[in-house]
């Protein structure tokens, strides 16, 4: 039987999730949680968890900046965040910060099960319409990198990859250590990134 616990602060909303998941034979609801505040109270008192049903505009910490401490404190834990906001920013803040899927809370109930059971079973649960963000993120990004990157750019960003220094770099453009430094800074701009790591790790999979 899988444990499951929820984070909801809306007590109609909170309820209903309640009895559903009470009601199906493959789960039991562990813990019931107004906030991320209140869940942490229950933990030492409770039984392990499988499943976490995480909203994200809670009282107190949020749910995308509690995901970190959670896993902290409940490593095997799968989160499936479940809210009404379907931006791409929350989207990908809450994958980033740890959680295995996402759904919106008007999904039918039967659906949600299915999320359940699909993370349980090794997949990553999408609503539809946030898969298709998703995807429209990578397809846009990719796209948004070929286009705002100079020729010479490419250039530097090779050299980079490559191992070169500013020097090495500079000799094999034929350009001076502050041109590649200028170019650098504009590169990091562009691509909103901060370190040379960050680059090559976007390089590789296949970003730039």
């Amino acid at each position: 039987m899988l444990r499951i616990g929820i984070i909801e602060d809306d007590p109609e909303i909170r309820e209903t999730l309640y009895e559903f998941i009470e009601l199906q034979p493959e789960f039991s609801c562990d813990y019931l949680a107004d906030s991320v505040e209140h869940f942490f109270e229950l933990l030492p008192k409770g039984k392990l968890i499988d499943i976490l049903l995480l909203d994200i505009n809670l009282p107190g910490i949020s749910g995308i900046e509690a995901l970190p401490k959670i896993k902290s404190k409940l490593p095997a834990v799968e989160v499936i965040m479940c809210t009404v906001f379907n931006d791409s920013e929350n989207i990908f803040k809450s994958l980033c910060a740890g959680a295995s899927g996402y759904i919106i809370k008007n999904t039918p109930l039967q659906q949600l099960k299915e999320a359940i059971l699909c993370l349980n079973n090794g997949g990553s649960p999408l609503t539809p319409t946030i898969a298709r963000k998703v995807i429209e993120f990578f397809q846009v990004s990719h796209k948004k990198y070929e286009e705002v990157l100079t020729d010479r750019e490419k250039e530097i960003i090779h050299g980079m990859v490559d191992g070169l220094s500013y020097k090495l770099i500079a000799d094999r453009y034929e350009i001076s250590i502050d041109t590649v430094r200028s170019h650098i800074k504009k590169i990091y701009k562009k691509l909103q990134i901060n370190s040379k790591a960050e680059l090559i790790a976007n390089y590789h999979k296949g970003w730039i």
